[in-house]
């Protein structure tokens, strides 16, 4: 049976002792510099930052990164290939334009990978991995209570990789998480949207919710809603620009 509890509760024990994190919901402690360029630079797109067309100079990013040109090129290559930068004769790497319906096809793909991955780790989940969930579920309320872009989009990838690991079908962990690589960028820019924070962390509750009292049915439509609510924040977005 899941606790009943209140999805903004402290991440404080009852005795003011830290709540323990699940092992899957702490921080990586770093990542590597081309990580770091291919996560900002996929960020600046997505927000419209940088401009379709936009050259891309390697010295240059390699100076504003404070890195040598070696993972400026790799991070390049990286974006190359999910579609974010093209290479063109006599300018080097730009800004690609995003094709709108292309999105719309990768976000449709991407709700329904997930409403899979949820459907199956509603019942496929262990009892320590539904406390996990549950915890990590109840630490994210904090993020959105003080307002921590940073630390709820982080918390987000967190909580999504956690599913798709909960479905323990490596393959399809795999596959999704190869999706997800392609159009994560946009899933980023959704939570600038004001009130956004607090509206995804409601979705989550209703899919945490399901998957607790392993409703696999009600799991996979609460999250093929939630992506699809995320598609729809992330037009309003890109329509300002």
């Amino acid at each position: 049976m899941p606790r009943t509890r209140d999805p903004f509760r402290s991440a404080r024990r009852d005795d003011g002792a830290p709540r323990p994190q699940p092992r899957v919901a702490r921080i990586r402690a770093g990542i590597t510099h081309t990580e770091r360029l291919r996560t900002e630079l996929a960020d600046d797109i997505a927000c419209a930052r940088l401009a379709p067309g936009t050259a891309l100079d390697e010295t240059q990013l390699a100076e504003r990164f404070g890195v040598s040109r070696t993972p400026v090129r790799e991070a390049l290559r990286e974006l190359t290939a999910m579609g974010l930068v093209e290479s063109r004769p006599h300018r080097g790497a730009v800004v690609a334009e995003v094709d709108a319906a292309r999105l719309d096809q990768m976000f449709t793909v991407m709700a329904e990978f997930e409403a899979l991955c949820a459907g199956l780790a509603a019942t496929a989940m262990t009892a320590i991995e539904r406390t996990a969930l549950d915890d990590m579920h109840i630490a994210a309320a904090e993020l959105v209570r003080i307002g921590d872009l940073a630390g709820y989009t982080a918390a987000n990838d967190r909580f999504h990789t956690f599913v798709y690991a909960a479905t323990h079908n490596g393959f399809l962990a795999e596959t999704v998480l190869g999706v997800r690589r392609r159009v994560n960028a946009f899933r980023r820019a959704q939570f600038h949207n004001l009130g956004r924070l607090a509206v995804s962390h409601g979705e989550h509750d209703r899919v945490v919710q399901a998957m607790l009292r392993g409703d696999r049915e009600a799991a996979a439509r609460e999250m093929r809603a939630h992506l699809e609510s995320s598609r729809h924040s992330y037009g309003i977005l890109r329509d300002r620009h």
